[in-house]
């Protein structure tokens, strides 16, 4: 594990903005806290895996045909 690997959460909170995703210091840190993301803590400052930060915004989305809403691109023209 390289000292890269560990980021500060504003740094994680900057890395999730540009990707259109805006969460506080506060939430982040709560996800840490309660184990949602693997953290330490050292000097009285929570640091975060950048991997998993990253992780969070490049979720594959699939949607299934199934899931949709029946009509939802019918012709509304109508």
């Amino acid at each position: 594990m390289a000292a890269t690997d560990w980021i500060t959460l504003a740094e994680a909170a900057e890395i999730l903005a540009a990707s259109n995703v805006h969460f506080t210091t506060g939430t982040i840190g709560g996800w840490a806290r309660s184990g949602r993301l693997q953290s330490i803590k050292l000097g009285g400052r929570r640091f975060v895996r950048r991997g998993e930060v990253r992780a969070l915004v490049n979720v594959p989305r699939r949607v299934r045909a199934a899931d949709l809403q029946p009509g939802l691109f019918e012709d509304i023209d109508r």
